[in-house]
């Protein structure tokens, strides 16, 4: 398998190399590239800047995802989840952290806030047709195939 090359610019002196925690890990921890402390009321999100711009490589994208972690300890969890970072945009990463824990949430420097996963894409061709090919499920949706 090629080595694939993600180009990383730090934009200032809060910023960090994202990293992979372990070995077997999916995803490169991101960091909050703060000063002071912010903070992030019960029921209300914030945008927290990473301090990183990427460079992608071509078919590929970013997805930012929460950190477990977060999420069961104090409710914390990236609102656009799974959000999408395209190949060609080379603006900031920052991370739309939402708090829907029970208890006011701070955010503090060099925190770990998110995670960031680059994967392949594939491309595809739309055609229009006046129907689709029929399955099993058909039509139905949510909730449709159970819970056991």
């Amino acid at each position: 398998m090629d080595k694939i090359i993600l180009r990383i610019q730090l934009l200032n002196n809060s910023s960090k190399i994202p990293k992979y925690a372990t070995e077997g890990s999916a995803g490169l921890d991101l960091t909050a590239a703060i000063d002071s402390n912010i903070l992030i009321k019960k029921n209300t999100f914030k945008l927290i800047p990473t301090g990183i711009a990427i460079e992608i490589p071509k078919n590929h994208e970013a997805q930012i995802r929460p950190r477990s972690g977060l999420a069961i300890k104090s409710g914390i969890t990236v609102l656009n989840s799974p959000g999408t970072i395209d190949e060609d945009y080379r603006g900031e990463i920052s991370v739309i952290l939402f708090n829907a824990g029970n208890e006011n949430f701070i955010v503090e420097p060099a925190m770990r806030i998110a995670q960031m996963v680059v994967s392949p894409i594939s491309k595809v061709e739309v055609e229009e047709v006046i129907s689709l090919n029929s399955t099993k499920r058909n039509k139905d949706g949510f909730g449709s195939t159970g819970i056991k």
